[in-house]
């Protein structure tokens, strides 16, 4: 007798959706320059915020429809009250194979425990550059230091590999690239160098790089090979033979991966945002709370995967969307 097989999420144009990233929260301790407008303050209220059970019971509806990768996102998610044992709660979900949580690092150093024991696998943390000064301009905070704290906090905690996100900017922080590599190969970090995207008015104005080419000039300077790393993710690799450091690049601008995206976002609202780059969306969120059953709120997220849209239009339409990329989930 064959066992049942697992439902399966596929868009209109045959792509597997199997990974969803979950926003917490909305809310975050810098200001990142491509990210958020120094002082901004047009954040959702947290009575609008998924509770935690609210949350997990929507996870658990993408997890029995294939979803198997959930990656918890912000604003910063260690700003959340209860981030690990909401972690938990998820990891504990039937199907869920990978959790996963991306932070900016400034809390990591007392979190880092608890979050790999709720079973949280993997991290990404963000950091655009080792120069304290630079860091400040960027972020908006002279906290660097917290940061290095929190990476080394996750290690010791038995986060491994870790990866460092590196948004590069060419008037900012491309001269300190060499450094971050030197950084990661002494880590043995994995190091993946990102293009600034147009989400908001702070991504309009970031100054991005080609990185298309920056990439493979960077892996001849440092002697690192071609690497294929699972996952998925839409970052291409090298790999350092001697060290094991892998170097990555994210090209969501000189050169789109839309043909291959696996993705989703749910806000911190539970509104679920079917493409990065459009406006698409269904509110999910608001109909859990009018008292929509599993059944009509599987309905709503399967024709929605269904809508998803074929690409972003960053290059052609720059403009379109408006709302920062805290208030989408990163």
């Amino acid at each position: 007798m064959e066992s049942p097989r697992t439902p399966t999420l596929v868009d209109g144009f045959g792509r597997r959706i199997d990974y969803l990233r979950v926003s917490v929260t909305d809310r975050c301790d810098l200001r990142c320059t491509y990210c958020l407008p120094k002082g901004f303050k047009g954040f959702e209220e947290p009575e609008d915020w998924l509770t935690h059970a609210e949350m997990t019971r929507l996870i658990g509806l993408f997890a029995g429809l294939g979803v198997a990768k959930v990656r918890l996102t912000g604003g910063e998610p260690l700003l959340r009250r209860g981030i690990s044992e909401l972690a938990a709660q998820i990891s504990a979900l039937p199907g869920i194979r990978d959790l996963s949580l991306s932070s900016n690092g400034t809390q990591l150093g007392r979190h880092a425990v608890a979050l790999k024991a709720a079973g949280v696998s993997r991290l990404n943390i963000s950091l655009d550059t080792l120069d304290p000064s630079c860091f400040a301009r960027i972020t908006g905070r002279d906290c660097l230091s917290d940061v290095l704290e929190g990476i080394a906090a996750a290690q010791a905690a038995g986060f491994a590999p870790i990866k460092l996100n590196m948004v590069v900017q060419g008037d900012v922080n491309e001269a300190d690239i060499d450094r971050m590599i030197e950084y990661s190969i002494r880590g043995g970090f994995i190091l993946r160098l990102i293009e600034p995207m147009p989400v908001g008015d702070t991504g309009r104005t970031a100054h991005g790089v080609d990185l298309s080419a920056l990439g493979q000039k960077l892996a001849g300077r440092h002697g690192l090979l071609p690497q294929v790393l699972g996952g998925g993710g839409p970052a291409r690799y090298w790999v350092s033979p001697d060290s094991g450091m892998s170097l990555g690049v994210i090209t969501p601008m000189s050169q789109h991966f839309c043909a291959a995206c696996n993705r989703v976002r749910l806000g911190v609202d539970g509104t679920l945002y079917l493409c990065l780059g459009q406006n698409d969306q269904v509110p999910l969120g608001g109909m859990l709370r009018m008292g929509a059953n599993d059944a009509e709120l599987s309905a709503a997220l399967l024709a929605g995967i269904a809508a998803k849209p074929e690409r972003h239009e960053f290059n052609t339409r720059p403009e379109k969307i408006i709302r920062f990329m805290s208030q989408t989930g990163g």
